[in-house]
């Protein structure tokens, strides 16, 4: 497993974001985060930008359609051929455009691509077997995470990798209805994760409500989760992944609803979260000092001055966990 080696605090983006401008996103990304830049994706400019397009594009029995939406042949999903091309250019160019611009970059880079359960999902609910459904989706996104951390190594090879997998359709594991079982979904995810493993830090990102405990089982080194889902109910996973060396990439700006410009109401519920977690078990340390701070989602769907200010925000809350990451260890040592 790759050593994290960012700062407490350290601030990033989930991925997407609004506009057509790829140079004005690459530049935002740099500036608001300077040190662990996110690869933007631009799906108002390229629908196949989107996630689930992304993810499935290029897949045998797949169309991606002009709007991004997937229409699924069931007889021509194949299992062990899922992809004729990893890499498509309508749905790359600004995570390349991105690699091109890091040339030579020296510190971490992160980029992100869409999940195998999110995939398999949408599958079987376009009528495919649901284990030929999961078993095609975990092909591709092996395929796709292996071509694109080899074009990361390739166009800036001197900068770490961050990967994370974006899986929002592991909500679907709280349902009663959901087609795989506990072990069978870790395999899934852990088998992409093990592509990456070998060259970047991993991490596996999911918006909503889920078994946290079974996704720290499938191997992230990071998890990246939403400060609202963060409850009680999950602390016992928590600690235990700051225990085992993980972090958390804590989505402390909220990003489906009207946003506070001012840092003060983030840092406090963030603050609250955090109280709950030690109350449980958890290391108040650990906490503070293998945090990442980031927008909750992607921010593709928001104005260009929203995004800004949620990144905004995002540096803002990691410059405070930094601050009190250092003070806390100060306290300790004396």
């Amino acid at each position: 497993m790759k050593p994290v080696s960012l700062a407490p605090g350290e601030a990033t983006g989930i991925g997407s974001l609004p506009g057509t401008d790829h140079t004005a996103a690459i530049d935002l990304v740099l500036d608001r985060t300077p040190g662990l830049p996110a690869a933007p994706s631009l799906p108002l400019a390229a629908p196949a930008e989107y996630l689930l397009a992304g993810a499935a594009i290029g897949m045998h029995g797949v169309e991606v359609r002009p709007d991004g939406s997937l229409a699924v042949d069931p007889s021509k999903v194949d299992p062990f051929e899922p992809v004729s091309d990893p890499m498509p250019l309508d749905a790359h160019r600004s995570f390349l455009g991105f690699l091109d611009a890091m040339a030579d970059r020296q510190d971490p880079i992160k980029f992100q691509l869409g999940g195998p359960v999110t995939l398999g999902m949408a599958l079987w609910r376009a009528g495919v077997d649901p284990g030929r459904a999961f078993a095609a989706a975990g092909g591709a996104v092996r395929v796709r995470a292996a071509a694109m951390v080899a074009a990361a190594m390739e166009r800036a090879p001197l900068a770490p990798q961050y990967v994370f997998v974006d899986d929002p359709g592991l909500v679907a594991v709280m349902s009663d209805d959901f087609p795989l079982a506990a072990d069978d979904t870790i395999d899934v995810i852990s088998g992409v994760l093990a592509v990456i493993e070998p060259h970047a830090v991993t991490g596996l990102h999911c918006c909503g409500t889920t078994d946290w405990r079974l996704v720290q089982q499938a191997g992230p080194q990071v998890l990246s989760m939403p400060v609202d889902v963060a409850v009680e109910a999950h602390a016992g996973t928590i600690a235990t992944h700051l225990e085992r060396g993980g972090w958390i990439a804590w989505g402390a700006v909220p990003t489906d609803g009207p946003v506070s410009a001012k840092v003060e109401r983030h840092w406090n519920r963030l603050g609250e979260v955090w109280c709950q977690l030690v109350a449980s078990g958890c290391d108040a340390v650990l906490l503070r000092e293998r945090a990442i701070a980031t927008p909750a989602c992607g921010l593709a769907h928001h104005t260009a001055a929203q995004a800004d200010d949620m990144l905004r925000l995002a540096a803002e809350l990691g410059r405070r966990i930094q601050m009190q990451s250092l003070g806390l260890r100060l306290t300790v040592g004396a």
